[in-house]
């Protein structure tokens, strides 16, 4: 017998018309929010990163590939690793899916790592992806965009999500998580926008979908329960538990 609320049909309706008030409160709130993001002043970028990108070595503004908008994920894949993270690779399911529509609404998407460009090619490969991904390393672009940290850093607590935040355990890595937008105008590139951690949740999309599911995100007892796509068990859902190196888990995708 569960010990969820139990009700009639009748019930469940008004229950759910009552939240659905709720919800379009929500987008209503979260469409002025978007409205806010594209009001923020823009900042010029001075600085000249360049990439390595299967084209060979590229501007920042060469990224763009001749659209004015320029969408980027900076996925946690540190230049020792192995492979790149989890959680990351969970969000980056859907992006060769987003890359069509977007290229053709002037706006280029692309990743951005410090693993070498062998390493994110090799990664691609096993996941069967195809979207742009690019490596930073030797390039300052993931440390001055708040997602790559020196041991220094790591020891004294950087600055995260707009914060200081101290020694804090939680955030004791090298990588972490972000996305940050830029623009091309008159030939000067802008930096109009970059988010973090929570802020990232809009574009993962199974979580969205988890929290629609009836018991939720459902974390409690493992909140490390994401594996890459090829390392699931293939007995079940929660069947055995695989380990994870500390550096590729996403430490901050619940706080």
């Amino acid at each position: 017998m569960t010990d969820h609320p139990v009700a009639t049909r009748e019930e469940w309706l008004a229950a759910r018309r009552e939240l659905l008030d709720d919800e379009k409160e929500l987008t209503r709130r979260s469409d002025d929010l978007a409205r806010r993001r594209q009001e923020l002043p823009w900042v010029r970028v001075e600085k000249q990163y360049e990439f390595e990108t299967e084209q060979g070595t590229r501007t920042l503004a060469e990224l763009f590939d001749g659209r004015s908008q320029l969408l980027v994920y900076h996925f946690m894949f540190g230049p020792g690793w192995d492979e790149g993270c989890p959680s990351c690779s969970s969000v980056a399911e859907g992006f060769d899916r987003y890359v069509v529509h977007l290229d053709h609404h002037d706006v280029t998407m692309t990743c951005v790592s410090r693993a070498p460009l062998e390493k994110l090619n090799a990664y691609k490969r096993r996941m069967g992806w195809s979207f742009p991904w690019v490596s930073s390393l030797g390039s300052e672009f993931n440390f001055d965009f708040g997602v790559s940290f020196t041991e220094e850093q790591q020891a004294v607590g950087a600055e995260y999500n707009f914060r200081p935040l101290g020694p804090d355990p939680r955030y004791l890595a090298e990588e972490l998580p972000g996305m940050s937008a830029f623009v091309l105008d008159d030939g000067a590139v802008y930096h109009t926008y970059s988010a973090y951690a929570r802020g990232l949740d809009g574009l993962w999309g199974v979580y969205q979908w988890l929290d629609r599911a009836p018991k939720g995100r459902n974390e409690a007892d493992d909140p490390q329960w994401m594996r890459h796509r090829d390392q699931y068990e293939e007995a079940g859902a929660g069947a055995g538990r695989l380990v994870l190196a500390p550096e590729a888990v996403q430490v901050v995708s619940r706080k």
